[in-house]
């Protein structure tokens, strides 16, 4: 029987399964968007455009030349890119050729990129020029035998050698290297004309991501995503957002980078797959940047962070741009403080749909839809998925009932790569997946997020949950940004600590803690407070809890 038992009833437009065996791999979905779409316009990045016919040829030709460079299916490749058109080329490319792709982030220092290349696997990369410095320190020590370097104004045209001059010679980013046989991305795709793309047959348990957990609580771990996997995903994505946009209509930002598997599936593919143009912003933390493309652009679809919103909705630019064509906003990746949520809904008059996935699952499990979402909640599961509570005595929870979120559905991961043990830790035989998170469900199958497990202060003997603490203490008025973490103590065995990034330099302590006495039961009021002049973030803008909390004890 269903876990969504609660559920008592989807949205209009919105169905409660989707068809799973829709398609027999990615690559056939790719190839009908492609042919679908052709004369549209597919990616923008620095005022430069190309159209999903563009990306088809550039992406076949990119595939032809990896194959021509002895790359057979099923080797990887790993992609170390910001957002920039290269990306999707290089992505579909290696897609058609039947490679497996390895995001990496590319602000990796030269350890982990060593770590992720080796536990991987990988045979090639694709890079941008300024790391290729931390890959000149390691590359001998990994499998990498073919290196396809690139800049970020190679697909700019003449605007492109105003880029690479800039942040070669003024931003000073690219530091001095030598990579012996790397090949620039405009070789690749010259010499790629010269040679046919191989039919490859893939199938749809076969393994076509391998996407590395964030790392912050402890040494990455490749997540095996599938074809099916991956195709189940964005048909969940398309079916929630479908009766809100128009096909081949659309414009989304993309400020989160493509690497990420929030960008990756909701940005590059769904919305892709729905004939929109992605406008990819290359350094969303130059705030400016994301904001002019409200300006060149009638922005309509929205994807992003909390720390983005918050510090999009702070920005003295922000409510004097146009929002009258923005119809979707969506967040995940962290949860969405109800402060900010409130405040973008006044200023754009667009809801703020959170989202909830993981790495794991491709990664959406639930969302608000876009009408009828309700705030402070991760919305209702996505299509043919079950979602349920699993408490600490092993049985399921009803409504209201705090604990563990577990998720079955056609988006879970195959496993981790080469790692059986972590994987069966997660994932049990019949197919659930332990998320780590807690969470708790409201009468009519919406659910909120707890906190994680990792992140959860204990308080002689009570938990305290960070997010509960956040979300209050950044609704003060002379609060920026907050994280709670726990701090260990003789006597109760952790404290509240909180860090704060103040909004006005005159918020004290004495304000804050008096605050939160008049909103908080004893226990969880904070025994320490700092104030920091930025917190300590992942580069997709993820607050890290871990680290602060590290140095909160010393």
């Amino acid at each position: 029987m269903s876990e969504r038992v609660w559920v008592k009833k989807y949205p209009p437009g919105i169905p409660a399964n989707i068809d799973e065996k829709a398609y027999s791999n990615l690559v056939e979905m790719i190839e009908e968007t492609f042919s679908k779409y052709k004369g549209l316009p597919a990616f923008a990045n620095m005022g430069k455009s190309l159209t999903y016919g563009q990306i088809d040829t550039m992406s076949r030709n990119f595939g032809a030349y990896l194959h021509s460079r002895g790359l057979e299916p099923g080797d990887k490749i790993a992609l170390m890119m910001p957002n920039c058109l290269q990306y999707p080329i290089a992505l579909f490319g290696a897609i058609r050729a039947g490679l497996i792709i390895v995001n990496t982030n590319p602000l990796y220092t030269p350890s982990e990129m060593k770590h992720q290349f080796n536990d991987s696997g990988a045979k090639a990369v694709v890079i941008t020029n300024n790391y290729g410095a931390n890959l000149e320190k390691i590359i001998g020590q990994t499998g990498i035998k073919t290196v396809i370097l690139t800049s970020l104004g190679e697909m700019l045209g003449f605007k492109g050698k105003i880029v690479n001059f800039a942040v070669k010679y003024i931003k000073k980013l690219v530091p001095a290297f030598s990579l012996t046989n790397a090949v620039s991305f405009t070789t690749a795709l010259a010499q790629g004309k010269k040679f046919q793309l191989p039919e490859v047959n893939q199938n749809r348990d076969d393994v076509l991501l391998l996407q590395y957990t964030g790392g912050t609580t402890g040494v990455a771990k490749g997540a095996m995503l599938t074809h099916a996997n991956m195709i189940a995903n964005m048909q969940q994505i398309r079916a929630v957002v479908s009766p809100y946009i128009k096909e081949g209509k659309e414009i989304a930002l993309s400020p989160l980078p493509m690497y990420h598997i929030f960008a990756f599936s909701v940005n590059c593919l769904a919305l892709g797959g729905l004939g929109t143009l992605n406008v990819l912003v290359t350094n969303p933390r130059d705030l400016p940047s994301v904001l002019k493309e409200f300006k060149n652009y009638p922005i309509s679809v929205l994807t992003g962070v909390n720390t983005l919103f918050n510090a999009m909705l702070n920005h003295k630019d922000f409510e004097g741009l146009n929002f009258n064509s923005l119809k979707i906003t969506v967040g995940g990746g962290m949860a969405i403080q109800t402060a900010v949520a409130e405040r973008w809904q006044k200023v754009t008059n667009c809801f703020l749909s959170e989202g909830y996935g993981l790495t794991e699952t491709s990664p959406v499990l639930t969302v608000n839809p876009p009408e009828g979402g309700r705030l402070g909640t991760i919305g209702l599961p996505v299509p043919s998925t079950d979602i349920r509570i699993m408490g600490e005595d092993g049985t399921i929870q009803g409504p209201g009932s705090v604990g563990e979120i577990q998720a079955k559905g056609p988006q879970i991961m195959k496993g981790y790569y080469e790692r059986p043990k972590e994987t069966a830790n997660v994932l049990s035989g019949d197919g659930w997946l332990s998320t780590g998170d807690i969470g708790v469900m409201e009468e009519d199958g919406f659910f909120k997020i707890v906190d994680r497990k990792k992140n959860m202060i204990l308080v002689s003997g009570f938990n305290v949950y960070p997010n509960e603490l956040e979300d209050l203490v950044v609704k003060h008025p002379k609060v920026l940004e907050v994280a709670a973490v726990g701090k260990k103590d003789d006597k109760s065995g952790e404290v509240v600590a909180l860090v704060i990034v103040k909004k006005d330099k005159s918020c004290t302590k004495d304000e804050i803690k008096a605050y939160c006495r008049e909103h908080l039961t004893g226990y969880k009021n904070p025994r320490h407070i700092e104030f920091w002049d930025e917190l300590p973030k992942t580069n997709v803008g993820k607050i890290l809890h871990r680290e602060i909390r590290d140095k909160i004890n010393g």
